[in-house]
């Protein structure tokens, strides 16, 4: 079980988060959890465009309680020049901002790296953006469909001569995230030896070109330009998915020396497992077609559950693809605590457990996202803001 609030790792940290949408808030999201106080800067009136995305209830995303959980809400118009004032107060005494503007933006409103490390030498900047704060596209707005397009992964989704998929969820805004939290960590360790912060650039495409594995050798060197090759895994067989006979689709995962005997012996056909030349992966990939065929020909004769309990009695890695119903019913999920259930505004929610798994100071669920605004009055009354000089902000709507 989680250890009281008074061990967590990150707790002593103050986190500034003034980006919206996916990837700036999800790295502040994952600072949350492990303990930081992660303050949430959302326009007055409509807050993070994410609070309206994908289903709603009660007129709020699902989605937002998990992506703002353990999160406080400031509203603040920072166009204006009150509001700016504001932000460099709070900077003063962060360790951490977090922004996902498109470049040029903070410094536009004074609030660029320059001016904030000369505030607070200690800052840690995380700045997320689509092609990064230097380069001839620096200034071109980019979501995370732009970054899985540029990075390679988008050319490589699908099948051959069909037009490129994407993966179900936003994915190049995730593993700029989580490229920007590792930057905060180190960051902040180089920061007890020098006692000074430092700007993390994360740019969207660069966090999905750095998941290419050898795109770019293998063309550096062959000319080779890998192509889309639908559920199979070029260039490492067995890995593939298959058919079976009742209509449902396992994944096998094949493709190690000694589990391919196992896997040809477990289907009959000992004939590919003994081939001296199928024994290693490069001999098996030049005959990939054979192989799958063999493999479909055996799972077509049997159901998906049949084929599952027979390849996990050999110690053949395999799966079949999890529904959100499968996830949430599947005992190994619950046993590791990765569906929790949380408190929210709109009532209890089912939400994804915390990564990682830390075995003394493990993170928190916490409370699920905040209504908008729902701190204002309790951060600038910390400021010292009197109760007329914040209405006097409401009444212009900076707040």
């Amino acid at each position: 079980m989680p250890k009281p609030a008074n061990s967590l790792p990150l707790q002593d940290l103050k986190v500034i988060e003034m980006g919206q949408l996916i990837a700036g808030p999800f790295a502040s999201k994952l600072l949350g959890e492990f303990g930081a106080d992660v303050l949430k800067i959302e326009p007055p009136g409509v807050g993070d465009p994410l609070r309206k995305w994908r289903k709603l209830k009660d007129g709020t995303s699902l989605w937002w309680h998990v992506q703002s959980r353990n999160k406080r809400s400031l509203t603040l118009d920072l166009k204006t020049p009150e509001a700016q004032a504001i932000v460099r107060r709070l900077v003063a005494e962060a360790d951490i901002l977090v922004e996902n503007f498109r470049p040029g933006t903070l410094e536009d409103w004074g609030l660029g790296w320059d001016a904030l490390s000369e505030l607070n030498p200690r800052l840690v900047m995380l700045r997320i953006s689509g092609y990064g704060q230097t380069g001839p596209y620096r200034d071109r707005p980019g979501f995370g469909v732009v970054g899985e397009a540029m990075g390679g992964l988008r050319y490589l989704s699908g099948y051959p001569g069909q037009p490129p998929v994407r993966v179900g969820v936003s994915l190049g805004d995730s593993l700029s995230s989580l490229y920007g939290v590792i930057g905060v960590l180190l960051a902040l360790q180089e920061r007890q030896r020098s006692g000074l912060g430092q700007c993390i650039d994360v740019a969207l495409y660069e966090s999905v070109f750095a998941m290419m594995e050898s795109l770019v050798p293998e063309f550096d060197v062959f000319g080779y330009v890998r192509e889309p090759a639908g559920s199979a895994l070029p260039g490492i067989t067995p890995s593939n998915s298959y058919l079976c006979g009742d209509g449902r689709y396992v994944l096998v995962a094949g493709n190690g020396d000694s589990i391919y005997k196992r896997l040809m012996q477990l289907i009959g056909r000992p004939d590919l497992a003994d081939d001296p030349a199928l024994a290693h992966n490069d001999g098996r990939s030049a005959q990939a077609e054979r192989i799958d065929a063999a493999i479909a020909e055996w799972t077509g004769r049997h159901s998906r559950d049949a084929v599952i309990e027979a390849l996990q009695g050999a110690r053949v890695p395999a799966g079949y693809p999890y529904t959100a119903a499968d996830i949430v019913a599947d005992p190994h999920y619950l046993a590791r605590q990765m569906i929790e259930q949380v408190q929210t505004f709109a009532g209890p929610l089912k939400v994804p457990g915390v990564l990682p798994k830390l075995s003394r100071t493990p993170g928190r669920l916490g409370t699920g996202g905040p209504h908008l605004g729902e701190h204002t009055d309790d951060v600038l009354a910390g400021l010292g803001l009197t109760e007329a000089q914040r209405q006097g902000l409401r009444d212009r709507g900076i707040i």
